[in-house]
């Protein structure tokens, strides 16, 4: 945890692993397995300890609670400036009102005085779009959040859960106006959720934004608490919890179970370390976000970065969780585009080493 790399296109340097804290609080949305401020305060101090610096939240969490507890647990560390504080903003806060929610001006400009409230703090280093709200136009968005910027409310802007057409439009809009640019796109993506890989990947690379993945080990279907019996699944956790919004699993996901499994079981290490492991080392990711119900549960999961995927350990993992992207993408692979470009012939971007990674820490980067 103690190497640090930019996000995006930006000098804002992040941890690998950032915290993922939707489960502070025990009010609304999230509530059903939220944790106390009691409860939070040994993950959040376990992660600090662990030279994590990249901690995220939204106002939506907890009805607010997340925010909040945070506000407390980071003044009481006295850690503000060492943070990198990313917070979030679209659901609606009053759903009497219409423009209580969305990704209009008048919204976003009232939940971010709202979230510096919560969390105590004058500006927010990192602040998302929390999802696509379908009709508040982009630039409208963009001007928005360089205002927030140029007034010093927030340092960063970014986006989460949009259509790629909308995050490239963003930023192109940004690049040739001269406004601030969006640093990060924040998606899920698993080894049971490679939908990204179509088109965020690639423009997260061309356009620099910096890919912060949610939910890695696929909202607990990869962490090895569940298998499969005649009965059908078994373990404990929201998968298996009737008053949990579960999600029904496909033989393509036993699939991936069953390959995590013989890999980490072949690398000595947990499933939900391999998953997130996977997820961090993949093109264009900058950080994955992980939450934990326990500073054991942390402890386990801030150990994925200490050693490598095998390749042949990797091809296994991504032959079984290979996504079907269909039409136009299956046409975007080296092995059609070979055929179509450049039949008998070599044809790359740039040879291996054109541009290798500039590190400037004591010790090599880790995968």
């Amino acid at each position: 945890m103690n190497h640090y790399y930019l996000l995006g296109r930006s000098g804002l340097r992040v941890s690998r692993l950032a915290l993922g804290t939707m489960n502070f609080g025990v009010d609304g949305f999230h509530a059903a397995y939220g944790k106390t401020e009691k409860e939070a305060e040994p993950i959040f101090r376990h992660y600090l300890e662990g030279g994590g610096n990249f901690i995220d939240t939204a106002d939506f969490y907890t009805a607010g609670e997340s925010e909040k507890i945070l506000g407390r647990l980071i003044d009481r560390a006295g850690v503000r400036e060492r943070l990198v504080l990313t917070s979030k903003a679209t659901n609606t806060v009053d759903p009497t009102d219409p423009n209580a929610s969305g990704n209009g001006r008048k919204h976003i400009m009232r939940a971010v005085e709202a979230s510096l409230s919560r969390l105590g703090t004058d500006y927010i280093d990192l602040y998302l779009l929390h999802t696509w709200d379908r009709i508040t136009p982009v630039e409208e968005v963009v001007h928005t959040l360089d205002d927030l910027v140029r007034a010093g409310k927030i340092r960063y802007a970014g986006l989460s859960d949009v259509p790629a057409w909308y995050a490239a439009r963003a930023q192109s809009y940004a690049e040739a106006h001269g406004l601030a640019p969006m640093v990060n796109v924040q998606l899920p993506y698993s080894l049971v959720s490679r939908d990204i890989e179509a088109e965020f990947v690639s423009m997260s690379q061309t356009l620099g934004m910096g890919l912060t993945a949610w939910s890695p080990i696929g909202g607990g279907l990869l962490s090895g608490k569940y298998r499969r019996t005649g009965e059908g699944l078994s373990g404990t956790g929201r998968l298996t919890n009737p008053d949990a919004a579960g999600r029904e699993i496909s033989p393509g996901d036993w699939q991936v179970i069953e390959a995590l499994e013989s890999v980490a079981a072949d690398l000595g290490r947990s499933m939900a370390q391999v998953a997130i492991n996977w997820v961090a080392t993949q093109p264009a990711v900058a950080s994955v976000v992980i939450g934990a119900s326990s500073p054991e549960q942390l402890a386990s999961n801030l150990g994925a970065l200490d050693f490598e995927i095998p390749a042949d350990a990797r091809r296994r993992l991504e032959e079984a969780s290979l996504p079907n992207l269909g039409m136009p993408y299956s046409m975007f692979t080296p092995q059609y585009q070979s055929w179509v470009v450049s039949p008998g012939l070599g044809i790359g971007d740039k040879p291996a080493g054109y541009a290798p990674p500039v590190f400037n820490g004591a010790t090599g980067p880790t995968r």
